[in-house]
């Protein structure tokens, strides 16, 4: 895609994003309390499914920096001594590393000098971001979500690196499921990445990944999306845009306010869906309280 013609895309898409979206919350904004009960009122089953994989904490080719994990207590030769002791132990992590499941909140992507709503991007200092941090969804996202399934529609386990989903795509998997993605809606495409690291083993993903093209980006607008999420990193790489490394990232959070969610787990919850017939659910995402974070480590919950 040249790059004339993604500004192109990121022009018209920045100024749709203003209809309908909240200033201080992005497309959070057409998530209103009455989509929020009407999600709600869609759970039979009661089944919860979590939608994040186990956090690494061992280094590979796309996790060089894993989070570490250690007890702080109790010392060794305590923990069978008589009386009360407590086990303790310290995480810390790259939140938004090519492993672990994380929310980008709308801080995290600064494009020609600019954040979301054209907040100066020298609102993010050495201390913490300023503006649009992951604080925002401090009380949660809670909605519709959708799975829409690629590599279910394609007949393969999973998008090899560097494939891309269109928008025809994400079309033709809502007519296969029988879905319809509307406003408000937590919407995820699913590619396979996690099932395809677990058959073959990680990769370097910086290098290659399977995600959406960026002209795919419309069809969120259009259906006004609230959030979206992948089982990847959301962008394809080698990114689709020479020019610019992560379109979908820029369309995505800068120009159009939304949160993005990236490396989830599908592999529990396509089972569910396939065998309650339904590819729609409440899902509750709860991310940190971090006020001054770009983004927080996710663990997005759907019930049935």
């Amino acid at each position: 895609m040249p790059e004339e013609a993604f500004r192109s895309l990121y022009r018209r898409l920045r100024e749709q994003a203003r209809d309908g979206a909240d200033p201080g919350r992005g497309a959070l904004g057409h998530l209103t309390p009455e989509r929020v009960v009407a999600a709600a009122t869609g759970v039979r089953s009661g089944r919860t499914v979590s939608l994040a994989a186990p956090i690494e904490t061992t280094p590979g080719p796309d996790d060089p920096q894993p989070a570490s994990h250690r007890m702080t207590a109790p010392a060794p030769g305590e923990a069978d001594a008589p009386g009360l002791r407590f086990a303790l132990d310290r995480f810390a992590m790259n939140v938004h590393g090519d492993a672990d499941s994380h929310l980008d909140a709308l801080c995290h992507v600064i494009f020609d000098g600019e954040l979301y709503g054209g907040v100066p991007a020298s609102s993010v200092t050495p201390d913490g971001a300023g503006a649009l941090t992951s604080d925002l969804v401090r009380d949660g996202i809670v909605g519709r979500g959708v799975l829409l399934d690629v590599p279910r529609l394609r007949g393969v386990p999973w998008l090899e690196p560097g494939d891309q989903v269109t928008a025809a795509d994400l079309v033709a998997a809502e007519d296969a499921q029988g879905v319809t993605v509307g406003p408000g809606d937590l919407l995820f495409v699913r590619v396979g990445h996690r099932r395809r690291r677990r058959s073959l083993g990680p990769w370097n993903a910086a290098r290659e990944r399977a995600g959406l093209h960026p002209e795919a980006m419309p069809f969120l607008a259009e259906r006004r999306v609230a959030a979206l999420g992948s089982d990847g990193n959301n962008d394809t790489a080698p990114s689709a845009v020479a020019e610019v490394p992560f379109p979908v990232h820029v369309l995505a959070v800068q120009a159009m306010g939304l949160h993005l969610m990236d490396y989830l787990d599908f592999e529990e919850l396509v089972p569910v869906c396939e065998q309650l017939r339904r590819w729609h659910f409440l899902c509750m995402v709860a991310p940190l309280r971090l006020p001054a974070a770009t983004g927080s480590p996710v663990n997005p919950i759907a019930v049935l």
